[in-house]
C-alpha cells in the first residue's frame, strides 16, 4: 500500500471497476503504471505528489486488483477503451480535469488519453517508452529482439498465454530482473506483489499487448493520417533506446508532441522506483507549464 493514501474501488465502465489508490489535496494527477506492475510502482513518487495534489494511482483494467473483462472482440484492452477508463475514474471522483503521467504501458494509455480527450488531460508525462506506431516502425532485424515478448503477446489468442501461464514467475521476473538499472529498488515484497498479480492476469496482460499489434495500432496510423497532436505540455523521460535500435527518440516524439520536454535518463526503466525524486522533479516542472 502507498502510506497515507485510501483504496477505492470504482466503476468505470459496464462491468468494469478499477482499484486505486489516492491521496493528497489538490489540483489532480492520475498516474498510470507499466509492465509487469501495479500501482504500487508509484509508491515514492505519489506520496511526494501528495504534498499539494489530489494523487490517482489506479490499476489498469487487466491488472492488479481491478476487473480484467474477456477479450470478446479485441476492443477491450484497447488504449482508447482503458484510455476512457481513466477519464471515467477521475470523474467519478470529481475531477473533469487533471495531470496525467504514464509508465510503459500505462504511457500509451495516457497517450491515448491525452489524443482522445485533450480538453480533461491538461498536461501529460510518459516515462520509457514511444507511441505505439512508432515502436512497431522502429524495431527491425536483431536488435528487434529486446522487444521479442511483444511478438509473442501479438500472437492470435491461445499460445501466448499457455506460454506464459507455464512459467509466469520466469516470464514476469525476466523482466523485472533485465529492465531494473538498481535492483535493490524493487524489495523482496513489492516483486513478489508484481509477481501475484502478474500471475493472476494473463490473458488480460496477453490482451492489452495483443491491441497494440491491432486496434492499438489502427487508432495510431488515423491519427497520424489526420495530423492529430497532443495539445498539452508534454514531458518524456526516456532512455537511449535510439542508440540501440537507430532512431531519434526525440525527433519521434516532437511529431506528436509540439510542446516537448524531452529528458533522456541514465537510470534504469523502472525510473519511478529508481530515481524517483528525479520524476518528482520533472512532474513538477511539467505541472509547471
Amino acid at each position: 500500500m502507498i502510506n497515507g493514501f485510501e483504496q477505492r474501488r470504482v466503476t468505470v465502465a459496464d462491468g468494469v471497476a478499477l482499484h486505486a489508490a489516492v491521496g493528497g489535496s489538490g489540483s489532480p494527477v492520475v498516474l498510470l503504471h507499466g509492465f509487469p506492475q501495479t500501482h504500487l510502482m508509484w509508491r515514492h513518487v505519489a506520496a511526494d505528489l501528495a504534498a499539494d495534489h489530489t494523487v490517482i494511482c489506479p490499476d489498469l483494467r487487466g491488472y492488479g486488483d481491478s476487473d480484467k473483462p474477456a477479450d470478446t472482440d479485441g476492443t477491450a484492452y484497447a488504449k482508447r477503451t482503458m484510455a476512457a477508463d481513466v477519464v471515467a475514474l477521475a470523474r467519478a471522483l470529481g475531477h473533469e480535469r487533471f495531470a496525467l503521467a504514464g509508465h510503459d504501458r500505462g504511457a500509451l494509455v495516457a497517450i491515448r488519453a491525452g489524443l482522445d480527450h485533450p480538453e480533461t488531460v491538461t498536461h501529460l508525462a510518459a516515462l520509457d517508452v514511444l507511441p505505439t506506431l512508432d515502436t512497431w516502425e522502429v524495431m527491425h532485424g536483431v536488435s528487434a529482439a529486446v522487444g521479442f515478448h511483444l511478438y509473442l503477446m501479438a500472437q492470435p489468442p491461445g499460445l501466448p498465454e499457455r506460454l506464459i501461464g507455464a512459467a509466469p514467475d520466469e516470464f514476469f521476473g525476466h523482466f523485472l530482473d533485465l529492465w531494473a538499472g538498481d535492483p535493490d529498488a524493487i524489495p523482496a515484497e513489492v516483486r513478489a506483489a508484481y509477481l501475484r498479480a502478474c500471475r493472476a492476469a494473463v490473458p488480460s496482460i496477453v490482451a492489452d499487448y495483443r491491441a497494440s499489434a491491432g486496434i492499438d495500432l489502427a487508432h495510431d496510423e488515423a491519427d497520424r493520417a489526420a495530423g492529430a497532436v497532443l495539445r498539452m505540455p508534454v514531458t518524456v523521460l526516456q532512455q537511449d533506446w535510439g542508440a540501440v535500435l537507430g532512431f531519434d527518440a526525440a525527433a519521434r516524439w516532437r511529431a506528436w508532441a509540439p510542446d516537448l520536454r524531452h529528458v533522456p535518463v541514465s537510470y534504469g526503466h523502472f525510473m519511478a522506483e529508481e530515481a524517483p525524486a528525479e520524476v518528482v522533479k520533472e512532474l513538477r516542472a511539467l505541472l509547471a507549464r
